[in-house]
């Protein structure tokens, strides 16, 4: 990833302010928190607590089915019952963890991160090729042990 100074305004001594810069990141963490914090209070386990699920409701799980009862369980410390919600899902929380704390880090130092594009394509390739193989993996039989 490469770092870059924000070039000010030409012909302005600005400089932004940290609030400015850290804005975009305390919302969506604040935001995650919050839902986080919902899905600890009111338990997905009970059967409507949160509606019902559009997937689920037509017969088969998507890649995200099971991800509020996994948040639930990760807040209750259940790491193995969350993966029993959706593997996929607890083994990307560290690298979601790991993006927004770089990202508000580098908004505080009033630096902009930008990874580099020639990875950003083949990560979003080999993510959609993921969610795919995870899909179909947990609605076929041989895979059943990944449905939530």
């Amino acid at each position: 990833m490469t770092a870059t100074a924000p070039a000010p305004p030409a012909g302005a001594a600005y400089a932004e302010s940290r609030w400015r810069r850290v804005r975009g990141p305390a919302i969506v963490i604040g935001g995650l928190g919050l839902a986080t914090l919902a899905l600890h209070l009111r338990d997905p386990h009970q059967q409507g607590a949160w509606g019902v699920c559009p997937s689920a409701a037509l017969g088969f799980s998507c890649p995200g089915c099971g991800g509020l009862r996994a948040v639930n369980d990760l807040t209750n410390g259940e790491i193995g019952a969350a993966a029993s919600s959706n593997l996929l899902f607890v083994a990307l929380v560290p690298l979601v963890v790991i993006g927004l704390g770089t990202w508000a880090v580098a908004r505080w130092r009033g630096v902009t991160v930008r990874p580099p594009m020639r990875l950003v394509r083949p990560a979003a390739y080999a993510g959609l090729a993921l969610l795919a193989v995870f899909t179909v993996l947990r609605n076929l039989p041989a895979g059943s042990w990944l449905a939530p």
